[in-house]
């Protein structure tokens, strides 16, 4: 069974900077969720097991914390964090995410001619969450994101 929610795309900047966007708490503020939310808060440490959280907060304000940890890293090339382990591979009370949702996410990076073939997936438990956050407008939502993390670091290349 195929759970998965996917983009693929073609990043106009080269891998070391999509990178970059990915691994500095910073940027990640600054991309990570389509405008007018924000990610007020950010904190990575990029090794397995290491943390990964984010606080995102709407348009009124409201905050939505996300936990989770890495579960593999290859520099330059793939980051794999999830929400269903807290940082040291410690199991979470589920849901950790502001969207109620248990999910992994694979994303990987691949040079291509000067550019990023970029591809973003989120692995969800069953068909009832992957639906959800279908519905929540996964496609739109992480492609703005991806269109936000370019116009970022082409602004600050």
């Amino acid at each position: 069974m195929n759970f998965d929610l996917k983009i693929e795309r073609t990043l106009d900047i080269p891998v070391e900077r999509a990178w970059k966007a990915w691994t500095t708490p910073e940027l990640i503020c600054e991309w990570f969720c389509p405008k007018p939310w924000k990610v007020v808060e950010c904190e990575i440490d990029l090794v397995p097991g290491g943390i990964f959280k984010t606080i995102m907060q709407s348009p009124e304000g409201e905050k939505h914390p996300n936990l989770g940890c890495f579960l593999e890293i290859v520099p330059l090339k793939k980051i794999v964090w999830t929400d269903v382990l807290l940082p040291g591979f410690q199991p979470a009370d589920l849901p950790t995410s502001g969207a109620g949702l248990a999910i992994t996410c694979i994303i990987s990076f691949e040079e291509r001619e000067g550019a990023t073939f970029y591809t973003a997936i989120a692995r969800h438990k069953n068909d009832e969450d992957r639906k959800k956050h279908l519905e929540m407008g996964f496609h739109e939502g992480w492609g703005i994101c991806a269109d936000q993390l370019v116009e970022l670091m082409k602004a600050n290349s």
